[in-house]
């Protein structure tokens, strides 16, 4: 998937490979701390888990990562993060199209993700994908102790956006 436009730079969306993970897992500690995913963790879920571990890159660089899985019940945003320097060009829209587009393709019947309830723009941006409330998850990020809302988004009628 790519973009390019007069009023926006070139971007790239392709599958992360092992030698991204040092990367992915570096982006982590930068943008969440104590709460971010261990490069133990990333390299585990990577080799043995049921997810797909994408990349955005924009002019040539990395800038930004989603995982998302489908265990054939739930199609499921795991992981999305834009660089801080990198965001406010639409990039993390772009990873939501990625993973929205994939779930059309399983044929999934809807898609669920957990976000942390002060994540305002986070949740600005799965809003306007369709996403609802379900239910709080007390404490759900570690060790902060910050709760999480479960959304979820029935994925009938849903139209990719161009960038």
């Amino acid at each position: 998937m790519t973009a390019t436009g007069a009023s926006s730079p070139a971007w790239t969306i392709r599958d992360l490979t092992a030698e991204d993970l040092g990367w992915m897992a570096a982006q982590e500690e930068r943008m969440f701390g104590a709460s971010a995913w261990s490069r133990e963790l990333i390299q585990h879920d990577y080799l043995y888990g049921l997810t797909r571990y994408r990349g955005l890159s924009l002019e040539g660089e990395l800038v930004g990562y989603s995982v998302y899985g489908y265990d054939g019940d739930a199609f499921h945003l795991l992981n999305i993060a834009v660089v801080p320097d990198a965001r406010g060009r639409g990039l993390g829209r772009a990873l939501m199209d990625d993973f929205m587009a994939a779930a059309r393709e399983e044929k999934a019947p809807d898609a669920w993700l957990e976000v942390a309830v002060d994540n305002v723009p986070a949740l600005a941006l799965y809003r306007s994908y369709g996403f609802e409330d379900v239910r709080i998850r007390r404490k759900y990020y570690q060790p902060e102790g910050i709760d999480a809302l479960v959304m979820r988004v029935e994925l009938r009628g849903f139209e990719p956006l161009t960038p």
